[in-house]
């Protein structure tokens, strides 16, 4: 059975290692070379990409992008959690239905639905229309452009990569313990917040980091509804290897994303191994 097993993981461990680890290898080995006058590689080794990343212009695009991947987060936590909440009190049919809903925009491509949003925010879109037909504005309002349309096209793309892992912590969720609870003459508030939240956070703090790390990288949303006015540290890196042509800064860059991803991704494994532990011990 055991050979089996790893039969069957043959191909999917062929497949990360072939198109997942053999590229990012690349990036590794090109962050530490340098760029030629043209913008030809030259395999000369050097840390100088690395201490680039340093200069205040960086540092504080970076800043920047961690302040917008924290409000994404946060707003999608804020819209997710109580969707996946609601979702988890209907009736099984319902359920699937609403979870339909949640997956359908996987089904359509992520750069036509940022061209969806231009559309309904753009001086004469959908939303500046209804308004001045309402009667309730004389001017088109500035809505494209702007870090708030950034924020909103974040949040829109994003949203679904929390609401599932909520949705299926609160499906585990252990119901005698709500009923014992209500038992004990706990208010549905005191239930919530005693009961209801902590076991679910296993499902809240995944889903939050992959909004946050999915949000880190992101730069087609940047691109496209904020311009030139907005630029994240995704549209830096994607500078570097398109406009610019120094693929080793680009590469450092990305490496500098892919390190604070994994030791975000560590904190969670760590904390989640102590709360095992707290929960074995009590």
């Amino acid at each position: 059975m055991k050979n089996k097993g790893k039969l069957l993981a043959l191909p999917g461990f062929l497949w990360l290692t072939i198109f997942f680890l053999v590229p990012m290898l690349f990036v590794v080995m090109l962050s530490f070379l340098k760029r030629g006058i043209y913008g030809q590689i030259v395999y000369e080794f050097t840390l100088a990409n690395y201490a680039r990343f340093f200069e205040s212009l960086y540092v504080q695009i970076f800043i920047e992008t961690l302040l917008v991947s924290v409000g994404t987060t946060i707003i999608c936590l804020l819209l997710g959690y109580p969707l996946a909440y609601m979702i988890t009190r209907l009736d099984r049919k319902w359920q699937n239905l609403w979870l339909l809903l949640v997956m359908i925009p996987f089904w359509i491509n992520f750069l036509v639905r940022s061209y969806a949003w231009v559309i309904i925010l753009r001086t004469q879109g959908l939303v500046n229309t209804v308004l001045q037909s309402l009667g309730l504005i004389d001017q088109p309002l500035t809505l494209l452009y702007t870090p708030g349309a950034v924020l909103l096209g974040m949040v829109y793309a994003l949203l679904p990569f929390i609401i599932l892992p909520i949705y299926v912590s609160l499906e585990q969720l252990d119901r005698k313990k709500l009923e014992a609870a209500y038992d004990l003459g706990a208010t549905p508030a005191k239930t919530f917040w005693h009961i209801t939240l902590p076991l679910t956070m296993p499902g809240v703090v995944s889903g939050c980091i992959l909004v946050f790390v999915s949000s880190l990288g992101m730069f087609v949303v940047p691109d496209v509804m904020g311009g030139a006015k907005s630029s994240l540290f995704g549209n830096v890196i994607q500078n570097q290897f398109l406009s610019a042509r120094d693929w080793p800064f680009g590469s450092a860059l990305s490496m500098v994303i892919v390190l604070f991803s994994i030791i975000m991704i560590y904190l969670y494994y760590r904390a989640t191994k102590m709360q095992e532990k707290q929960e074995g011990r009590g």
